[in-house]
């Protein structure tokens, strides 16, 4: 058989995106692999001396793929390269399978270990009780004070287990379902799509702050595809502007210091789903709440909180001998 290594790397790729668009990838996971494989080929071809219009497939080595991957785990993280490593394998899979090349060459590139999943809640029992009660009293002093919308942003994370991404996607036409019963349509990562029930006391929060949108913008746009969460112009939130809305509400309630490092945000959806598992959501329960992939990442949260480890170590014998000391 005749393999086509002459053909350029960069129409091999367009090809690889193309045969992609039936699996409907998320704008998201496109870039990102777009940005995976870019970066490489920059550093493939400052490998070979060579412009990265010319790179072949003949030039996809092992040894060529090793120096590269090299030369980007030096200047990035873990995560990272794991990600790279990744995207460039079902890339050279996707070769192999359209007769480009005899061989993944993958397999003789290293990658990082996939790290284990380490939920980031909250600390301190009460804590997301404190952050909820600091933010409608409007704790919050900043430009422009919206305790409505910082509650509705908190609860959104607390009591729903939403991503940032997932928050700033939500439409009107997102809540659905009648009084007493509604749900939040969430389109997940992934393209996965899930239904989260909201109980009454948080489509008070959603009228509550649904009003004060009126109020505040009373020209504005109101239809069913009109984001849900907005900025202090009126205009859909960005991913910073919720990050920072966010970030300030710890800080004004003076809880910075029960925030993990690196959490902020995604510490409410942990806290959410670590406060399922201590009161006994199974991990499907778990898993389809919040939207993951695999049930083993929704297993996590209910080994984490070690309920049956503590149950375990309590009944070793030797903590009786302790009562008496």
């Amino acid at each position: 058989m005749r393999y086509k290594i002459h053909m350029h790397v960069l129409a091999a790729q367009d090809a690889f995106f193309l045969a992609r668009r039936t699996r409907k990838d998320s704008p998201h996971t496109t870039a990102a692999y777009h940005r995976d494989l870019a970066g490489v080929n920059t550093l493939l071809a400052e490998t070979l001396l060579s412009p990265v219009e010319d790179l072949t497939i003949g030039d996809l080595t092992g040894s060529n793929l090793r120096k590269a991957f090299g030369l980007f785990a030096d200047t990035h993280a873990k995560s990272s390269v794991l990600r790279a490593w990744s995207t460039w394998n079902q890339f050279l899979t996707f070769c192999v399978a359209e007769d480009l090349i005899a061989g993944n060459p993958m397999g003789a590139i290293a990658r990082p270990k996939t790290p284990p999943l380490v939920p980031k809640p909250l600390r301190g029992e009460d804590t997301p009780e404190q952050l909820l009660t600091a933010a409608a009293e409007g704790a919050r002093q900043g430009r422009d004070p919206w305790p409505e919308r910082d509650v509705l942003v908190i609860a959104l994370g607390l009591v729903a287990g939403l991503r940032s991404a997932e928050m700033r996607t939500l439409t009107l036409a997102s809540i659905v379902g009648r009084e007493g019963d509604r749900r939040l349509h969430v389109k997940g990562k992934g393209n996965r799509d899930r239904s989260v029930p909201i109980e009454p006391p948080m489509e008070r929060i959603v009228d509550a702050y649904l009003l004060s949108c009126k109020q505040r913008f009373p020209q504005g746009r109101f239809d069913r595809d009109s984001a849900l969460l907005r900025d202090r112009h009126g205009e859909p939130i960005g991913r910073g502007g919720l990050e920072y809305l966010v970030k300030s509400c710890f800080r004004w309630a003076g809880l910075n210091d029960r925030v993990p490092t690196g959490a902020n945000l995604h510490a409410l959806r942990h806290t959410f789903a670590t406060r399922l598992a201590e009161d006994g959501a199974s991990a499907s329960e778990i898993m389809a709440l919040l939207g993951h992939a695999s049930l083993a990442t929704s297993q996590n949260y209910i080994e984490a909180t070690a309920r049956e480890r503590r149950a375990a170590v309590a009944s070793n014998r030797t903590y009786r001998a302790l009562k008496d000391i």
